[in-house]
């Protein structure tokens, strides 16, 4: 009955997610919105406080922040310090690379905060293949710099590939060595993630193996990323629904809100902070969210007896992949997304454009490299 009553909205997101700048000293082979050059056309500091405030009007209990890399703005800590004062709880994601003892320290001393470091493999090897060389000793000097501060149990978060889903036992020691929680999060094909998809999501078997690993491990945050897999049998923990435009959103950085956080694309807009009215206009009057928030078809999934379990899966990863938004999910565990997706594109379905983004000169798409020969040409890893 709760994922019924969520499904119609709410008067306001339980959380969104604030991209805060496209600037990052990263260039990840996934990355959803193409990170690397800042957007001249970015909020204002003066703005991102009046976004704030609009948030502890509504009564939004928290927002996440991301990138590109957040505390690469010069006004980074004058923002987040603003949300808290005004009530408004910060979780935020870095690679690590700011994160020295003295801003440790720092961040240690805050309320209402909670950091996320992103790795994506247990490994240099793994990891460095797809956020870059240096990167898994980067982010492990943060891990050890927060966990010397006496932060408390900072979150480290993966998105799980093909390449370092066996890797789940050791990213769980990992976190339980620093008394940090394990979040895992799924691939999706937006942004450089589109040119990578086919080489990094994981294979049906595994996103199976994936399954029973979280089913028996409940503490394993998730954020919902896996309500697909709910197909299986026992749903996951959490509400395992999509939530675009009904309980979450994104805000990027020049303003401009999207339904999901996972589709930074024009036919998922719904208007700007900067128009009139403000993000609350948008998040209450947005013809596209109201549209998400009507009773949903079965569409394609409608003769599978799966469908409540799995909800049809993810809208973000039909979106980019051809499949229409009422078909399976690409990686339907039961295999009808492939096939939809293999004759989408065998009818002459365009996949969306997503366009360079923000990505430096020269960063992207990048072959992900795993030992000696680049995977998809015979790497032998499955």
């Amino acid at each position: 009955m709760l994922v019924d009553d969520l499904k119609r909205g709410l008067d306001a997101p339980i959380c969104l997610t604030w991209e805060l700048t496209y600037a990052c000293n990263l260039a990840c082979v996934h990355c959803l919105s193409s990170s690397g050059r800042r957007d001249p056309r970015e909020l204002s500091t003066a703005e991102a406080k009046a976004f704030i405030d609009e948030l502890h009007d509504l009564q939004v209990f928290y927002v996440n922040i991301g990138g590109g890399e957040p505390t690469i703005r010069r006004d980074f800590f004058e923002i987040v310090e603003y949300a808290i004062e005004r009530g408004v709880g910060v979780k935020f994601s870095t690679n690590g690379s700011r994160i020295d003892p003295a801003t440790a320290r720092r961040l240690a001393a805050m309320d209402y905060l909670d950091v996320q470091i992103s790795i994506d493999g247990s490994d240099a090897a793994t990891n460095d293949a797809v956020r870059g060389e240096g990167s898994f000793a980067m982010a492990r000097a943060a891990m050890e710099n927060l966990a010397a501060a006496d932060f408390g149990p900072f979150k480290i978060s993966i998105v799980v590939t093909r390449h370092n889903v066996d890797q789940l036992d050791e990213f769980e020691a990992m976190a339980a060595s620093y008394g940090a929680q394990l979040r895992v999060t799924r691939l999706r094909p937006s942004g450089r993630g589109a040119d990578t998809w086919d080489e990094l999501h994981p294979t049906n078997e595994q996103q199976r193996t994936l399954y029973h690993w979280l089913q028996a491990r409940p503490h394993v945050l998730t954020g919902d990323s896996f309500f697909h897999l709910s197909a299986l049998g026992e749903p996951l923990p959490g509400l395992n629904m999509c939530g675009a435009g009904r309980v979450v959103c994104l805000v990027d950085p020049v303003g401009d809100v999207f339904a999901c956080p996972f589709v930074m694309h024009d036919e998922f807009k719904g208007g700007s902070v900067r128009d009139a009215g403000g993000f609350t206009a948008v998040w209450r009057g947005s013809e596209l969210f109201h549209s998400l928030r009507e009773p949903e078809s079965a569409g394609a999934c409608a003769s599978c007896g799966e469908f409540d379990a799995c909800q049809g899966g993810c809208m973000a990863s039909k979106f980019f992949t051809g499949i229409p938004l009422d078909g399976p999910d690409p990686e339907c565990v039961n295999g009808h997304g492939e096939a939809a997706r293999l004759a989408a594109l065998a009818g002459g379905a365009v996949l969306p454009t997503v366009g360079p983004g923000h990505s430096k000169p020269g960063s992207g798409p990048t072959p992900v490299r795993l030992g000696r020969k680049p995977v998809g040409a015979g790497s032998g890893l499955t």
